[in-house]
């Protein structure tokens, strides 16, 4: 019987049994975010963009470093590549191909997409420049992650939980090169006014 698309009643059909399983549960869906009643996928995208803004603001990195990009790439492959063995494993417990719980891959995308604020230092001295990133970047992934532009759709063919992650990946990366072209434009645009 193939998996198909299904709303599931906030718990999983078939229930974790190990320690594993309940991890990867927590970690698909988003640290419990894709439970949200409404728009989950949005909810898990606001998760990660709280946890990247929360992260700058006490100093676990430095926004505009440049070893920011290394740091921040390798924490985007490091939930990217959990991601697809969780969401592999939660697509067994909710019984449905890409349950609607399973956010995790909006955690990977949206971390992606703000991969490149390092690449434009010009901004490090405006006092809302983190902040205008963070939210540009949170809007304009859930725009590409719904929108799905070439060829982020054609990663959703992909079947079991690299299938789950990899549309998101992608749409990702095309959400952090707008952001970029957006912040550079803003950048010069600041430096000619200045």
């Amino acid at each position: 019987m193939p998996l198909t698309k299904a709303v599931v009643q906030d718990r999983p059909r078939i229930p974790p049994q190990t320690p594993g399983d309940y991890v990867a549960l927590v970690w698909a869906t988003g640290l419990f975010s894709g439970f949200s009643p409404m728009a989950p996928g949005t909810a898990g995208s606001a998760v990660m963009a709280a946890l990247y803004y929360a992260g700058g603001r006490l100093g676990w990195f430095q926004p505009f470093a440049l070893d920011t990009l290394v740091w921040l790439l390798l924490v985007a492959v490091v939930v990217s590549y959990s991601g697809v063995w969780a969401a592999e494993r939660a697509e067994h417990f909710f019984g449905a191909k890409d349950p609607n719980e399973v956010v995790v891959d909006e955690f990977a995308g949206q971390i992606i997409t703000y991969l490149f604020l390092p690449l434009v230092p010009q901004l490090a001295g405006r006092v809302w420049a983190f902040e205008l990133w963070t939210l540009g970047g949170f809007l304009l992934f859930r725009l590409f992650d719904v929108i799905k532009p070439y060829p982020a759709s054609r990663f959703e063919a992909l079947r079991g939980g690299l299938g789950i992650m990899a549309d998101d990946i992608v749409a990702g990366i095309q959400a952090g090169l707008v952001l970029l072209l957006c912040a550079k434009g803003m950048a010069l645009w600041l430096g000619a006014a200045g």
